[in-house]
């Protein structure tokens, strides 16, 4: 028997909230509705989610999926937003791939920490995942005097009629995965 559980794969086994399987069963329902991307589903699999207040009623749905997937996941990203949008009426929803950070080795030992672990490497790699489909074009880090740090981050303005509306949304789902205050923003252009 094929159901929406085989969907969502928890890590140790535990079990998945109730909003998870919303979420997976969605992803079936999809899955089995819509066949042009059918194929591609086929073999996905979510890890987890969650659901972020954004601002006032806005909420948005983060989803992690595997790092192995996410290639397969980015292939189909846009469509499979639009339609898991239109499932989830008035809620964003951000694919993020689920990745690992390992504390720095200890004095002494030999073992080497992947770069692709650091806490640096992790937070960087999870922006580009929120703001997809769009790229970053340019960073800024601005030092207050009172100590706080804001990032801005430019995006790409060819993408500006898809993710205009949900800026606000990335800046505070990477404030809740990472802790940091980011500002997005489209360049100015010189004309």
């Amino acid at each position: 028997m094929y159901s929406a559980a085989r969907k969502i794969q928890k890590d140790k086994d535990s079990e998945p909230t109730e909003f998870e399987l919303s979420v997976a069963q969605a992803f079936f329902d999809l899955e089995n509705a819509n066949p042009e991307i059918k194929s591609d589903l086929k073999d996905l699999h979510i890890n987890s989610a969650v659901q972020v207040d954004v601002s006032g009623a806005r909420k948005a749905v983060v989803i992690h999926v595997p790092y192995r997937l996410r290639k397969a996941f980015r292939k189909i990203h846009v469509r499979l937003v639009r339609e898991l949008e239109k499932k989830f009426s008035g809620k964003d929803v951000i694919l993020i791939a689920t990745r690992r950070i390992v504390r720095p080795p200890k004095k002494g030992s030999a073992v080497q920490r992947p770069r692709s672990r650091t806490l640096t490497a992790v937070h960087e790699a999870m922006l580009e995942d929120v703001v997809l489909p769009a790229e970053i074009v340019g960073k800024r880090i601005r030092y207050r005097i009172d100590g706080s740090k804001i990032m801005k981050i430019f995006l790409d303005p060819k993408e500006r009629n898809n993710t205009e509306y949900k800026l606000e949304t990335f800046a505070a789902v990477y404030r809740k995965l990472s802790g940091k205050d980011v500002v997005f923003e489209y360049p100015i252009t010189e004309a």
